[in-house]
Order: structure tokens, then C-alpha cells, then sequence
């Protein structure tokens, strides 16, 4: 393919993706919402756009474009869209010749920029001829596809499940420490756990930069935890799927309890969100 692409959406994830891409010598048509699509025609054939945009913003977007895409053209929804979403869109767009690939892009603003986490779905072929974008988009080793439409939406979006599960139980544990007579420091807990510990990873990681940022106390930062949607998906189709998910569900309403209980466990939430997503944190 040659290395000239459209990214709608130059929000924290598109505009690193456009940043990433740049560096690497990729010719970047990037659009927001508002500006003269009909710029996309002038990309050489077939056209690839990736759409960086929130999933409710899709349908909407794609009314808006269709008209200046042509059979062979490639949409890649780079968001985090519901995998049924993707699978009607992608027999939607069959029909006209255009072929619609999901990408769960996981690793937050950080990832986009460095070098992110891929779960891409679609069919083989239209895979293949676009692996050169996904390689210079993924961080090493960090893309996989999954065959069919909506496969690597659906991948990520039990991804996010465990992730509410994950950040849960970090901040519950380091709400036990916090509560403690010893007078923990937790900033000291977070930098040893995060040093060859069974739990050594990012979010750790993440939590000792929000504890270095905003104090151990999180005073400014907020109890109200965000969602964007991805956790209540897993739930639903744990359900649909009649699978226990149990800390995924429990982790999914501390979110919704949040926004009228005020808990350091909530603080702790919300600036694990600011970090590695870029969240707000007040």
C-alpha cells in the first residue's frame, strides 16, 4: 500500500496515531469534525481511512463521507465500537464494495504515541495489505488479528472488562493499606510492588505516577469514576453468554455507586484514568 492515509479524529489517540505515523514517513490527511471531507478524494486508491472518534459519533460520521468513498476503499474503526455495531456496519459497507476493519487500539495516548496494543478484526486479505500501517501503529510485537467482523472489537472489549476488574482490586488493596495503623506510605507500597512482585505491571506502575502527582491523599481528584461504556458491554455478554463475571460486575457498579459515594477507593479510580488515559481527574 502506499503510505498515505486520512485519520478522522485528531483527538488524544488520533492525533498521536497522525504523530506516530509522520515519523515514520506516512503522508497524513488528518480531519475533525466540521472540516471538507471531500479532501478524501484526493487519497490514492484504494483509500484507507481510520476513524479515531467516539462510538456514538460512527454512524453519523460515515453518512457524512460515504458519499466520497468508491468500491475497494478500506474504513478502519480505530474506536472503541460495540463488536455488533461493527458487524452490522461491516455488512452495511459489503454491499457497496467498501471493506470496514476494527482495530481495538489499547495503551491509552501514551500507546498511540509509542506504540500500541492491536486487536484487529476483519477479513484476512484486506488484513494483509494493510499490516505496513498496523506494524508502524503497534508497539513491537503488539499486533494480532482476529478473524471476522468485529473480532478485535470484541477483543478488546472484554480487554477493558478485565481492566475495570484489575484497577478495582488495585484500588481496594491500596485503600486496605491506606486505612492501615502502620502509616503505609504508598508511594514506597506502590514502587515495591511494582519491582519483580506477582503484581508488577503498568497499572502499578500508573498509580505511583497519580500518587507522585496529586499526593497520597488525592485531595483534588475526584471520587466520581468515569465509564465509557466497555466494561457494561463485557458484563452484558458475560450474561448473554450465561458466564459468571462476578469482579467484572462488581467493579462495573463501584463505577455507577461512585457518582453519589464519595471514596478514596473512587480517587484512586479516577486518577488511574488520568494517567493512562488521559481522563479527567476533577
Amino acid at each position: 500500500m502506499k503510505k498515505e492515509i486520512a485519520i478522522i479524529g485528531l483527538g488524544k489517540m488520533g492525533g498521536n496515531m497522525a504523530l506516530r505515523l509522520r515519523e515514520r514517513r506516512w503522508k497524513i490527511l488528518g480531519l475533525d469534525k466540521g472540516d471538507d471531507f471531500s479532501r478524501l478524494r484526493k487519497l490514492p486508491i484504494p483509500r484507507v481511512i481510520i476513524l479515531s472518534i467516539p462510538h456514538q459519533a460512527v454512524d453519523s460520521l460515515v453518512e457524512n463521507i460515504i458519499q466520497f468513498l468508491e468500491k475497494g476503499d478500506i474504513l478502519v474503526d480505530a474506536g472503541n465500537s460495540f463488536y455488533r455495531d461493527t458487524i452490522r456496519r461491516a455488512k452495511d459497507f459489503s454491499r457497496g464494495g467498501i471493506k470496514f476493519i476494527d482495530a481495538g487500539v489499547s495503551g491509552g495516548p501514551d500507546g498511540a504515541r509509542r506504540g500500541a496494543s492491536l486487536m484487529i478484526g476483519g477479513d484476512k486479505k484486506t488484513f494483509n495489505f494493510l499490516k505496513p500501517l498496523f506494524r508502524d501503529l503497534a508497539t513491537k510485537k503488539g499486533m494480532q488479528f482476529f478473524q471476522g467482523a468485529g473480532a478485535g472489537h470484541f477483543v478488546k472489549m472484554v480487554h477493558n472488562g478485565i481492566e475495570y476488574g484489575m484497577m478495582q482490586s488495585l484500588a481496594e488493596g491500596f485503600a486496605i493499606l491506606k486505612k492501615s495503623e502502620y502509616k503505609i506510605d504508598l508511594k514506597n507500597a506502590a514502587e515495591i510492588y511494582n519491582n519483580g512482585s506477582v503484581i508488577e505491571s503498568r497499572l502499578v506502575g500508573w498509580i505511583l505516577r497519580a500518587f507522585e502527582k496529586h499526593g497520597q491523599d488525592l485531595k483534588k481528584v475526584s471520587w466520581k469514576v468515569g465509564a465509557t461504556g466497555e466494561g457494561e458491554w463485557t458484563v452484558k455478554t458475560a450474561k448473554e453468554f450465561k458466564i459468571s463475571a462476578k469482579v467484572l460486575e462488581e467493579a462495573l457498579k463501584f463505577r455507577k455507586k461512585s457518582q453519589k459515594n464519595p471514596d478514596w477507593t473512587g480517587k484512586l479510580l479516577s486518577a488511574l484514568r488520568g494517567e493512562f488515559g488521559g481522563h479527567s481527574v476533577k
